[in-house]
């Protein structure tokens, strides 16, 4: 693990696999940090450079003051390229990770070779949604809203699990700053137009019981991109590579082992 400065911002990072192999950047969801992606790690092949960082004001990164914009974000995924000179990457972006993801595509075409989209969509929810969750946020603080948010997070199955509380104690912990700074980018960002312009290998996928992003949603944001696949797992909610990481690694793998060759 390290901590590298990417657009004035403290970025914790954690690589793992080869550091001569093609680098895949994977951006966390909004309310976690980069143990979004433990359980999938063992699972991918062999010969990747495994990059993960903590988004600004999440986990151990650092939390400047918000609100945030989907351009700050972006710059600070940019920044945390070229400081680190990875090159063009396959950028892994689930929630506000995928947002993340579509916005660096379309304005740093020459740092991604190609994109996953997971559990996202070009515009996620309306601004008077977000507005209210920030107010309640602010009145009532992140605990607050734990139980109503993990309900959207994970299927029936998972969330009966008791390593479901586990995902709520980061999400509680996740600084107040940082999530309603993340909230405020989502709420202004519509990526339709940006994403409509996409022209580089695409893979989205979604969960059958996603209540954050549902399906439907991020299948049109997949029909968006010429050529872009679309898979569903069946019975995941919204963090599918936590709930079902051997599904989630059998629709990602191929298209990892395809555009690390190419």
């Amino acid at each position: 693990m390290r901590v590298v400065d990417a657009n004035g911002v403290a970025l914790h990072v954690r690589e793992d696999g080869d550091p001569d192999g093609t680098p895949v950047l994977f951006a966390n969801s909004l309310g976690t940090d980069l143990r979004l992606w433990d359980a999938l790690i063992p699972l991918l092949p062999q010969g990747l450079r495994l990059i993960r960082y903590d988004n600004r004001g999440h986990g151990l990164s650092g939390c400047p003051a918000g609100p945030y914009t989907m351009d700050n974000l972006t710059t600070d995924a940019a920044a945390l390229i070229v400081a680190m000179d990875l090159g063009p990457v396959i950028f892994v972006g689930l929630s506000i990770g995928g947002m993340i993801g579509q916005n660096l595509a379309a304005t740093h075409s020459d740092l991604v070779r190609a994109l996953v989209l997971s559990n996202t969509a070009a515009k996620m929810g309306e601004p008077e949604t977000w507005a209210d969750r920030i107010a309640a946020i602010n009145a009532n603080g992140i605990a607050a809203m734990e139980a109503a948010i993990l309900d959207r997070w994970f299927g029936p199955a998972f969330r009966a699990n008791p390593r479901a509380a586990l995902w709520g104690a980061m999400l509680s912990r996740t600084p107040q700053e940082g999530y309603i700074g993340c909230c405020a980018a989502i709420a202004a960002t519509d990526l339709t137009q940006r994403t409509r312009r996409l022209s580089l290998p695409t893979l989205a996928i979604g969960g059958s019981h996603d209540g954050a992003s549902p399906p439907d949603q991020v299948a049109a944001t997949a029909a968006l991109i010429n050529g872009a696949q679309y898979h569903i797992i069946d019975g995941a909610g919204h963090l599918p590579c936590v709930e079902n990481p051997a599904a989630y690694a059998a629709i990602l793998n191929p298209f990892l082992k395809e555009h690390a060759d190419a």
